[in-house]
């Protein structure tokens, strides 16, 4: 996720109007896929700690600090224009907003309940089907076989070694996933810059809030508490990001989309060192499966949209 989750950065099709236009400095001197390998674990180790701090503020309230801090900082940084937007515009910015506090909220719920590594895993079934939707290749059957044996792996061959909910709870952030994707592409040809994620950040930030509220009440305004919740935004939304637009400049969106399908091994990692989450050999197959399902559907939408040519770059998992 991204990041879920998390913010993905807009396609590259988007790219060049959406990415800032400061150099790369020193972050640019650890190449695209440095970057991009840099973003998705910094992404999966947010999520790690998110987790961590669910006790003190619960899963609605770690996912309500998330997005305000995020929020704060993108709105100052970006400091988007306000005037001048179509309703259009602004009913794309809202739909995204709405999108983004979905899929974070579902993702929470999900880590809450199972580990980080399958939850991501059933996650990022949501932008396959979008991949595989979108490509339309006889050969992505096999994808699809794949990822679904990957599930039933991780199932336990019905669910029965996960719980039956925060399973639920993960296909549904995937859902959100597939959907952030559209709306974060349609958002960026609108928007200068980070612009419209920046007011989109914020609309989830204000609906979201009232929730963690509700369940945490004075918890969130706890320093500790407060201190760890900026930690998660910035792992999870300000530094992948900013890490992923500048990967984007010099990077293909292929390229991208196949290293953003190494998430659910990248989020067993972080679950393993940081919450010692330790998978049993089927669930490791699994989620081999389903980042070799990822990948190979990638490939085959980019090889298909080079022979016709007329098919646009983006990947649909790129978001």
């Amino acid at each position: 996720m991204t990041t879920p989750e998390t913010a993905t950065p807009p396609s590259s099709a988007t790219a060049d109007a959406t990415a800032p236009a400061a150099g790369p400095g020193r972050l640019g001197s650890l190449g695209p896929v440095g970057l991009v390998l840099a973003g998705g674990i910094s992404v999966q180790f947010g999520a790690a700690l998110a987790v961590t701090l669910m006790p003190r503020a619960g899963a609605l309230g770690v996912v309500a600090l998330r997005l305000l801090v995020a929020a704060v900082v993108l709105l100052l940084v970006c400091r988007p224009r306000l005037r001048g937007h179509s309703r259009t515009d602004w009913g794309t910015v809202v739909a995204f907003g709405i999108t983004m506090a979905a899929m974070n909220g579902l993702f929470y719920q999900a880590v809450a309940r199972i580990p980080l590594g399958p939850a991501v895993t059933l996650e990022v079934l949501g932008p396959l089907a979008l991949s595989v939707l979108a490509s339309r290749r006889a050969v992505n059957v096999v994808w699809a076989a794949l990822a679904l044996a990957g599930v039933f792996l991780l199932g336990g061959g019905g669910f029965s070694g996960l719980d039956p909910t925060g399973a639920a709870f993960a296909l549904g952030a995937g859902a959100m996933w597939a959907a952030y994707i559209v709306f974060s592409a349609r958002t960026g040809r609108r928007f200068p810059q980070a612009d419209g994620l920046a007011l989109a950040m914020a609309v989830g930030a204000v609906l979201f809030l009232p929730l963690g509220i509700a369940e945490s009440g004075t918890k969130l305004l706890d320093p500790v508490t407060l201190g760890l919740g900026a930690a998660v935004a910035l792992l999870s939304s300000v530094l992948p990001y900013t890490l992923e637009l500048l990967a984007l400049r010099r990077l293909p969106a292929s390229t991208f989309a196949i290293l953003m399908s190494l998430e659910p091994a990248i989020a067993a990692t972080a679950g393993f060192l940081i919450l010692d989450q330790a998978l049993s050999t089927a669930e490791a197959a699994a989620i081999a499966l389903v980042v070799a399902a990822s990948m190979g559907a990638v490939r085959t939408q980019v090889g298909g949209g080079r022979k016709k040519r007329a098919a646009p770059r983006s990947t649909g998992l790129e978001g």
